[in-house]
């Protein structure tokens, strides 16, 4: 969630976060837009290590220098160093509905994250991403009367998965809560940036409208809850290591139906399934000794659902704060704690970036007698997006207290990109 650049500006040693260089630059799509700014700037190399790649910005914001050492791993962005003048999440706080589906600002970052499996009618399967991010540049308010200052940057990704053709799509967005670009709203609840949107819909505020597109592909889908919300670690605190204030607010809806229609490669058809949909805000959450985690949501057809997130160290070990939750067909609640499930990776796959990323897993549950074979749909699922990470549709198949069970699920890998260790990894794999 990797790159460094050499130093640009005219001002050196100062603090720098590389959420905030994003902050101060902005795609530049249209060429309205530059007439507004003060200054067009190319930079080459944009995140090196991550997309390899020139895209062309406009600076505006504020005239920061740009490190060596700017990072945009999991861990550089997700750590908890400045975090001076942000609200952080310490203690366990009441959740108040349409209220938090909507903007933390004074959180350093928040993200809203759909994932789903879908079919058309004649059983073709497609998975999908939808995610939403916004970042704090600084605490505060801006102060200039300028329409483009904003504390606010958000950031979208967007992909889908194509099991027919064995085809990985997916996109990119950045853009400032600026001038309509881009924001969030509770009452109607929408976010949005551009036109990838996610919105309650006008008639019933509990059912929510996808959209977005890309050259190759677009979806429209209507998301129905099928299940109360989850949630997620002590009553939403969501605890990420041992200091207090690494942690987030997190809550889950693990089950909503879908429908709606999908256009890729030139052809559009009507598509259904189940999507699941995951809910942070905080401002820190890596200790220094984590580089990442294995994310799992797993939709069982017993109606059961299984969220777990095994947060690693730099050795690679599992952390002791790595938690989920098993959720009963009636959405009743068991929390799951670390050494309670077992992960077990039977496979690799090596990305052409160079990642190396766990690829075949089982999940071992001894309590609830359920043990879970997890694989991908494809095996290239990795976004090679600013921050450099693999998300992806999988099948499942195992055993739920004796009895066969199968379901479809995502499963989300960060932190792999330039923290691996291929000994260790080879070491950990288990034959099947």
């Amino acid at each position: 969630m990797q790159a460094s650049t050499a130093t640009k500006g005219r001002r050196t040693g100062q603090p720098y976060r590389v959420m905030e260089w994003l902050s101060i630059h902005r795609i530049s799509r249209c060429g309205q837009y530059r007439g507004m700014a003060k200054r067009l700037v190319m930079l080459t190399s944009l995140l090196a290590a991550a997309i390899g790649v020139t895209i062309l910005i406009i600076y505006h914001l504020v005239d920061e220098p740009i490190p060596p050492n700017a990072r945009t791993d999991v861990a550089g962005i997700l750590g908890s160093d400045d975090t001076t003048g942000y609200e952080r999440a310490i203690e366990v706080r009441p959740f108040r509905f349409p209220r938090d589906h909507g903007p933390h600002p004074l959180f350093r970052s928040e993200w809203w994250y759909f994932t789903g499996n879908l079919q058309n009618d004649t059983g073709r399967r497609f998975g999908y991403q939808l995610t939403i991010f916004r970042f704090a540049l600084r605490p505060g308010v801006p102060v200039r009367a300028s329409a483009w200052a904003t504390n606010q940057l958000f950031m979208g990704h967007f992909a889908v998965t194509d099991s027919a053709t064995g085809h990985f799509h997916h996109a990119e967005r950045l853009s400032r809560q600026a001038l309509g670009l881009a924001g969030a709203q509770a009452e109607p609840f929408r976010v949005w940036i551009e036109n990838w949107s996610i919105a309650a819909m006008d008639d019933d505020p509990n059912v929510w409208r996808l959209t977005a597109s890309m050259n190759d592909a677009a979806l429209q889908l209507r998301l129905h809850p099928l299940k109360p919300v989850v949630l997620q670690g002590e009553q939403g605190l969501s605890q990420k290591s041992a200091e207090a204030g690494n942690a987030s607010y997190y809550y889950s809806l693990t089950r909503l139906a879908s429908q709606g229609t999908l256009s890729i490669a030139g052809e559009t058809v009507a598509v259904s399934g189940e999507s699941w949909m995951d809910r942070e805000w905080g401002t820190s959450a890596l200790g220094p000794d984590q580089v990442g985690w294995d994310w799992f949501a797993l939709q069982l057809d017993d109606g059961h659902e299984l969220m777990f997130y095994q947060l690693r160290r730099r050795n690679g070990d599992p952390h002791p704060s790595s938690q989920g939750v098993l959720v009963d067909p009636k959405g009743s609640v068991q929390r799951l704690q670390a050494q309670e499930l077992l992960i077990t990776v039977h496979d690799q796959w090596r990305s052409p970036t160079g990642a190396l990323y766990p690829a075949h897993w089982t999940l071992t549950h001894p309590p609830s007698q359920l043990q879970l074979d997890v694989r991908p749909v494809l095996a290239n699922q990795e976004l090679k997006v600013s921050v450099r990470y693999w998300e992806g549709a999988v099948d499942v198949r195992g055993r739920h207290r004796g009895v066969p069970v199968t379901g479809m699920g995502y499963v989300e890998l960060t932190g792999y990109g330039t923290q691996i260790d291929e000994r260790r990894s080879s070491r950990r794999l288990t034959p099947r």
